[in-house]
């Protein structure tokens, strides 16, 4: 009985659990820590166990959500990942921000261009800058104790229109700026070298919006958090 314990702490340690319902965040944060040789599960709770805070910004939700959880893992050593996302638009200050999910249960889509429908231009690239709008992500890790934080972005504009049905959420309404070589996003007067050419993302493909996923951004900083604290901390 001793051994088996042993082996099934040894096994679970390699055993990252995600606090997540959505089976594409899942499966995208599994690619992500394969490279590690670590394995994603799904982390069931009781409905009703998760309460959504009520705070100002993304990693502090999310902390507040590690802390729900914690009670929640199989065994001491476990590991416990929560992601947090929303769409902040800058003429509305932020909003909906933090309150992404509520915002587009109850406004949803038309609500969001609706509230910017006066920022109009002929001029398209004072129409983006009119409309600017980010989606962000962070990525919070907690093991032992500890915490480490992947922060994400990826900017854009909310299209004058809803435009495709693909994705979810405020995809349909957001149309990325293109990004250069490097994967970095583009003041909207200049062309990189990949770009959706004015579709939003409910009008591309998963495999393109992966390309400028805010999620996958906070993945990889994230990770890239991980492994300076593994070469710090040596084997």
């Amino acid at each position: 009985m001793v051994i088996g314990r042993r082996l099934f702490v040894d096994i679970m340690s390699n055993t990252v659990w995600f606090l997540t319902s959505n089976s594409g965040k899942l499966a995208e944060a599994s690619v992500h820590f394969a490279e590690l040789g670590m394995e994603v599960k799904c982390l069931e709770v009781p409905d009703g166990t998760i309460v959504e805070p009520q705070a100002t910004d993304l990693e502090a939700v999310a902390r507040a959500k590690i802390q729900q959880a914690l009670d929640h893992l199989p065994h001491d050593n476990a590991m416990l990942l929560v992601e947090d996302a929303g769409l902040f638009v800058s003429a509305l200050d932020g909003f909906p921000g933090v309150y992404s999910s509520y915002a587009y249960d109850t406004i949803g889509n038309q609500g969001v261009i609706r509230l910017l429908e006066h920022l109009q231009s002929e001029d398209p690239v004072r129409a983006k800058r009119l409309r600017a709008a980010s989606f962000k992500a962070v990525s919070v890790l907690w093991k032992n104790g500890e915490v480490l934080i992947g922060r994400g972005e990826c900017q854009g504009s909310i299209a004058p229109q809803i435009q495709g049905a693909e994705g979810f959420g405020f995809d349909p309404i957001f149309i990325p700026y293109d990004l250069d070589e490097d994967g970095q996003s583009l003041d909207p007067e200049n062309l990189g070298s990949l770009s959706t050419h004015g579709r939003t993302f409910g009008e591309v493909g998963v495999e393109v919006k992966h390309r400028f996923s805010h999620r996958k951004r906070a993945l990889d900083d994230l990770l890239n958090e991980w492994q300076n604290q593994r070469s710090h901390d040596g084997p």
